[in-house]
């Protein structure tokens, strides 16, 4: 009995250590990611280096390396983290009846005032950097990863398919993809001055909406290019 006791505790003890070591690699983690966003925002993506993130954050550089193979995959961390409240603004909604429309165009709001505390450029940055990921795997003959972070609008049309807002037959990936290309070429346009006294949701929401709408008109197959 003793035995099992003892057994249990050095399991109990095991895996606290094992919790405890998890925390404090997400704590430094974004720790440096906090650091990184801070630096990219007064001193500009390059001209920020590895070094200089890792003195802000109090982290060596092989640590850096640790989590990140390259500064390039900091920013794309750090522009998933920046769509946090976004994604969380359509989790509330859709807890209650919903417009897919109105929540969609609630999460470009929400990524719009998200986007206005970033500087143009850094947002510029951002969206290339994203098409480059997605290029570099394809080269590679690997299929692009990480669905669910990479494309903000597949887990709300994976609810919306499910809740019967969407064709049943929707290709729900094929049309986030689509959604986040259009998010993306909005995002470097609105950044760059050329939507005027127009907002990013309002411009970005009304392509989106057409696509969608379109895509369920024609059926749940996408078009053969």
């Amino acid at each position: 009995m003793r035995e099992n006791e003892a057994a249990d505790r050095n399991a109990d003890q095991g895996q606290r250590r094992t919790n405890l070591a998890q925390a404090r690699s997400r704590e430094t983690k974004q720790a440096l990611l906090r650091a990184a966003i801070a630096l990219w925002r007064t001193k500009g993506f390059a001209e920020t280096t590895v070094a200089d993130i890792c003195r802000a954050a109090a982290v060596s550089k092989a640590l850096f390396y640790f989590y990140f193979p390259r500064k390039e995959d900091a920013l794309l961390e750090a522009g998933f983290l920046s769509t946090r409240d976004a994604r969380q603004k359509w989790r509330e909604l859709v807890a209650e009846p919903y417009d897919l429309f109105e929540v969609i165009a609630a999460v470009l709001s929400a990524l719009e005032r998200t986007m206005r505390r970033t500087p143009a450029d850094l947002i510029v940055q951002t969206a290339l950097e994203g098409y480059r990921a997605e290029h570099r795997e394809l080269a590679e003959g690997r299929a692009p990863e990480h669905h669910a972070t990479r494309f903000l609008f597949l887990e709300l049309l994976e609810r919306a398919r499910s809740d019967g807002k969407v064709p049943p037959g929707m290709d729900v990936l094929h049309v986030a993809r689509v959604a986040q290309s259009l998010l993306e070429t909005g995002t470097r346009h609105w950044a760059a001055g050329e939507y005027g006294e127009r907002g990013f949701a309002e411009v970005v929401g009304r392509d989106i909406t057409a696509y969608i709408t379109g895509y369920g008109q024609r059926g749940a197959e996408p078009p053969r290019s």
